[in-house]
């Protein structure tokens, strides 16, 4: 569901295409913002500099200043507005840059104005942006703390997948589900929601192999204590743990070790152990894969 616009708020719009310029401007003002727009970053700047904004569109290859330099430019300012990063550039060199001076999400050119709607909507709406810690930013090592809050998640998901443009979509869609599901248990459950506690993701991209491991600050858990995951299920009742959800209040959901175990083919792990700690989970709260002739095979590994 697309949040409500909130009355007010103001957005400028920075890229050097005018078409589009023209277009998000027409779309935002419809949807109730008060809407500038900025031909390049160094027209931006001075926009910025002279005018509060609670949020920005911004492109990245443009004359003059670039969105990269006037994303890095924004921190400076004593109250920087939210950005958006708009661009067909999916390198990881971008993508990282983005992250590293905290822009609030990433959207892919070309996209379609329910999708950009929103995310605006998202945006303007999030009562606070989630401080995301870069420890690496290379583009075959990527290290992150993330704060317990559930805003965090489709931010890290937007940076994270973007990254792997070069894979098959049907790929990065089973890759997409399975992070998003575990990154989130990873906030709820180890981190209990508390923004003072960290979960930390490790991503290494090999020419073979990608590899993800999310880490929350968890205790743990046994696999017969997840009757509300849908991993738990009994043969022939695919909506056991629904119910259990519903009696518990949970939020729908459940399916991040089953999407990690089935769609993704990863490892079973040695349930023998009586507890898993959350820190060494490389494959319930992790995701490993391995690239070959373009397909993903079978990794298997017991912990």
């Amino acid at each position: 569901m697309q949040p409500a616009p909130a009355p007010g708020k103001r957005v400028l719009v920075i890229d050097d295409e005018e078409s589009l310029r023209d277009l998000l401007q027409l779309a935002l003002r419809e949807g109730g913002y008060a809407v500038e727009t900025a031909r390049d970053g160094l027209d931006g700047l001075e926009q910025l500099k002279s005018k509060k904004f609670d949020l920005v569109l911004l492109d990245v290859w443009m004359p003059r200043m670039n969105g990269l330099e006037l994303l890095t430019e924004l921190q400076r300012l004593p109250a920087p507005p939210r950005v958006i990063m708009m661009t067909a550039d999916h390198t990881p060199e971008t993508l990282l840059h983005t992250i590293r001076e905290s822009a609030y999400q990433y959207i892919g050119k070309p996209f379609t104005l329910e999708s950009m709607m929103e995310l605006v909507g998202k945006a303007i709406t999030c009562p606070e942006q989630a401080a995301i810690e870069v420890l690496s930013a290379k583009p075959e090592w990527v290290e992150l703390l993330v704060p317990c809050q559930k805003e965090a998640v489709d931010r890290i998901e937007s940076f994270l997948m973007a990254m792997k443009g070069d894979l098959a979509e049907e790929v990065r869609y089973s890759v997409g589900q399975a992070f998003h599901e575990l990154l989130l248990n990873a906030i709820e459950w180890g981190g209990k929601l508390d923004p003072n506690r960290k979960v930390h993701i490790a991503y290494l991209r090999t020419k073979r192999m990608i590899l993800y491991r999310i880490a929350d600050p968890g205790t743990g858990f046994r696999f017969q204590d997840l009757t509300h995951a849908a991993v738990s299920n009994q043969a022939g009742d695919s909506l056991q743990h629904v119910r259990v959800r519903d009696e518990k209040g949970m939020r729908p959901g459940g399916f991040g070790i089953l999407l990690t175990r089935g769609r993704l083919r990863t490892a079973s792990l040695d349930e023998r152990h009586e507890a898993l700690s959350s820190s060494a989970l490389l494959v319930v709260l992790g995701l490993v894969m391995l690239l070959v002739g373009g397909l993903l095979d079978p990794v298997h590994h017991l912990l």
